[in-house]
């Protein structure tokens, strides 16, 4: 078998994951969409900008790099070399 500087890729299929919010994170997630539509000149749903909102809240976190960083259990996912997986997977929520 070839030796390949690209290890095999992870799973990529996308996970869907349903949640209940209170009515005022409801209106806060609508009037972000209606921002970002005024701003980029593009309509995005809810459900398509939670998973990038949510990619942004976790790279933010420095507490949970540091915790997949070292290694933690259930600190996040690595490969067989040790490195943490590439990228996130667009999730549909």
């Amino acid at each position: 078998m070839a030796n390949l500087k690209l290890g095999k890729l992870p799973d990529r299929t996308p996970s869907k994951i349903t949640i209940t919010v209170a009515a005022d994170l409801s209106q806060a997630l609508n009037d972000y969409a209606a921002l970002y539509r005024e701003t980029y000149g593009e309509s995005e749903t809810v459900a398509e900008l939670i998973p990038f909102m949510l990619v942004g809240f976790l790279e933010g976190d420095r507490a949970f790099a540091k915790a997949r960083k070292e290694g933690l259990p259930g600190a996040g996912l690595r490969n067989q070399e040790g490195n943490h997986l590439p990228h996130w997977t667009k999730v549909s929520a």
